[in-house]
């Protein structure tokens, strides 16, 4: 709701935050029914939190660099790219930090064992991914070319949607191994 005060873009702010909207609906949901593993609810909170961040600033314009440099943690000739790289951060996160949530979703809604469920995780993350790289390109096609381009952030790069895309499939095998190797260590165990 603070991120709403006062919105530097307004018009873009609206869309963004259906998103926003759809992630709340779980987190909500688990503060009463408390149902939810821990790892899947700090990661979809987290998710949402950058999420929201980028929904404030539509994404192109967080200013990152700018709070990096006011907290002396880099100078300011670091971030030599022109480019605002927060919604590929946003794309790695979608894959690392949903994918708890997702696992928990494929053991108690389709009872799936873990290493189905962690795979299914792995493979709806891709499937996430390119839907929303989908939807993006629908808007091109129905906004305003200027509109279009301050809210799916693409700032001239053609090869966008691919990047989003990899960055998700990286974060989603990142978290696929950690629980692969996880789940080998707790069956050596026993």
């Amino acid at each position: 709701m603070i991120t709403c005060v006062s919105p530097i873009y307004p018009h873009e702010q609206l869309l963004q935050h259906i998103g926003t909207a759809l992630l709340f609906i779980p987190l909500i949901t688990d503060v009463f029914k408390k149902a939810m593993p821990m790892s899947a609810f700090v990661g979809l909170a987290c998710f949402t939190i950058l999420h929201v961040i980028g929904a404030r600033y539509i994404y192109s314009y967080v200013p990152y660099k700018e709070l990096a440099v006011s907290l002396g943690l880099v100078d300011t000739g670091f971030f030599q790219d022109p480019r605002n790289h927060y919604d590929r951060l946003v794309h790695f996160s979608f894959g690392i930090l949903l994918f708890p949530y997702l696992v928990y979703l494929c053991k108690k809604w389709f009872k799936q064992q873990q290493p189905i469920a962690v795979f299914m995780a792995w493979l709806m993350i891709q499937t996430g991914s390119m839907m929303y790289e989908l939807f993006e390109w629908l808007l091109t096609i129905v906004m305003t070319e200027d509109a279009a381009d301050c809210y799916n952030g693409q700032q001239g790069d053609m090869w966008d949607a691919q990047k989003d895309m990899a960055l998700a499939l990286l974060g989603s095998t990142v978290m696929l191994f950690f629980y692969m190797l996880r789940y080998a260590y707790m069956e050596r165990k026993h």
